[in-house]
C-alpha cells in the first residue's frame, strides 16, 4: 500500500496545536471527567461527550485533546457534510508536457493531464495520528459518518475509488478521536446509527455542580467570590424553576458576570441596569411564540421575584456582614411567586 507524507507547511492549514492551559478550572467533577475520558482515549476507544448546550463540552475536549499532546484535527458537524467533506477527493489537474528533440529532425510531443488527489481532516487525522475532535457530530447525516465505522473498528479507512493511488489508509497507532453531541437538540440533528454509537464511550456531560459554576464564573470574569455567588445561584436557580423553554446554562452565569464587570454595574436588584441585564440574559429563554403575553409577564415577575431574593438588599447585607446564604441560594417556586 502506498504510504504518502505531508510536510508541516502543508499541514499548518489542517491541524491546530492546543496546550493545556494553566487557567483552565479543574473541580474534583471536572478531574473526573478528564480522567475517564483520558484512560479510555489512552486505551485507544473513542469517546463521546454527551450534553445539553452551555455544559462546557467542546470545551472539555479541547481540554482533553490537549493532554495527549497531539496535533489536533478540528470538525464541525453540518447537515451538508459528505464522505468526501471527511475523506477528500480529486481537487484540479496536474499538467505534464514533454518536447522530445533527440533526432534533430523531428520534434515530438507528450501532453496529458491527470486529477489531483486531496485528503480532507479525517485523511490527515487518520494517517499522521493526530487527534480528532467531531463536534456535534449528530448534525452530519449519518451516511455521510458510515465512513468512521472502519476507522473506529478496524483501523482502517476506506478511501473513494477515485484516488488511484491508493485505495487504503492504516489507521495511525496514535490517532484518537473524541465526539461531541445535544441530546435535547431537535433541529437539523440526525440520530446516530447503532453501529456507531457502539464503537465510542459516551460519558455525559450535565449540569456542572455548583462548586464548579461559581469557579468557572469567577475565573471568567474577575468578580468577586460574593458577587459571582449571587448571579450563579440566581441562574442556577432559575434553571431549577423550569420556567423557560430553553434551559439557562453556565454561559448565562459567564455572560452576566463578564457584563458586571465590564460595566461595574452593581450585582443587586437596586441597579436597573443589572436588573435589565438579567432580564435580556435569562428572559429570553422563554419562547415568544409558544407563550401568551399574560404567561410571560407572570414568569417576568417570577424572575424579578429571583433577582430580588438573590440580589436583594438583604442578601448584600448578609454578604457584607460575612453572612452565609443558603446552600446552593435555593428557592422554592412557592417563594418564587
Amino acid at each position: 500500500m502506498p504510504s504518502a507524507s505531508r510536510s508541516v507547511a502543508q499541514l499548518a492549514g489542517t491541524t491546530i496545536s492546543l496546550r493545556p492551559s494553566q487557567n483552565f478550572v479543574e473541580t474534583p467533577a471536572v478531574q473526573d471527567l478528564r480522567n475517564r475520558a483520558l484512560g479510555y482515549l489512552r486505551a485507544g476507544f473513542p469517546v463521546h461527550f454527551r450534553g445539553p448546550a452551555g455544559s462546557g463540552k467542546t470545551t472539555l475536549a479541547c481540554h482533553v485533546a490537549a493532554q495527549l499532546g497531539r496535533p489536533v484535527v478540528f470538525l464541525t458537524g453540518d447537515d451538508e457534510m459528505t464522505t468526501s467533506n471527511l475523506v477528500g477527493g480529486q481537487f484540479g489537474y496536474q499538467y505534464r508536457k514533454v518536447v522530445d528533440r533527440f533526432i534533430h529532425t523531428v520534434t515530438k510531443y507528450e501532453e496529458d493531464a491527470t486529477r489531483n488527489w486531496s485528503d480532507h481532516r479525517l485523511t490527515t487525522a487518520c494517517r499522521e495520528g493526530h487527534t480528532l475532535i467531531y463536534d456535534e457530530f449528530t448534525r452530519s447525516r449519518p451516511e455521510a459518518n458510515n465512513i468512521l465505522l472502519g476507522v473506529l473498528e478496524e483501523r482502517l479507512l476506506v478511501l473513494p475509488a477515485a484516488n488511484r493511488n491508493e485505495s487504503y489508509v492504516r489507521v495511525h497507532p496514535d490517532f484518537r478521536a473524541i465526539f461531541t453531541s445535544n441530546p435535547q437538540e431537535y433541529s437539523g440533528v440526525h440520530d446516530a446509527q447503532d453501529a456507531l454509537s457502539d464503537r465510542m464511550v459516551m460519558i455525559d456531560v450535565d449540569d456542572l455542580d455548583r462548586e464548579t459554576e461559581l469557579a468557572i464564573t469567577a475565573a471568567r470574569s474577575g468578580l468577586h467570590q460574593s458577587q459571582v455567588e449571587r448571579i450563579v445561584d440566581l441562574v442556577r436557580n432559575y434553571r431549577a424553576s423550569g420556567e423557560y423553554d430553553q434551559a439557562p446554562t453556565l454561559r448565562g452565569s459567564i455572560m452576566i458576570a463578564r457584563i458586571v464587570a465590564g460595566q461595574n454595574l452593581r450585582v443587586s436588584s437596586d441597579d436597573p441596569r443589572f436588573v435589565q441585564t438579567c432580564l435580556d440574559l435569562l428572559g429570553a429563554r422563554a419562547s415568544f411564540n409558544s407563550r401568551s403575553k399574560d404567561d410571560r409577564l407572570q414568569q417576568r415577575k417570577m424572575l424579578l421575584s429571583l433577582i430580588d431574593h438573590h440580589c436583594g438588599a438583604r442578601r448584600n447585607k448578609a454578604d457584607d456582614d460575612g453572612g452565609q446564604p443558603r446552600a446552593g441560594g435555593e428557592l422554592t417556586q412557592s417563594a418564587a411567586e
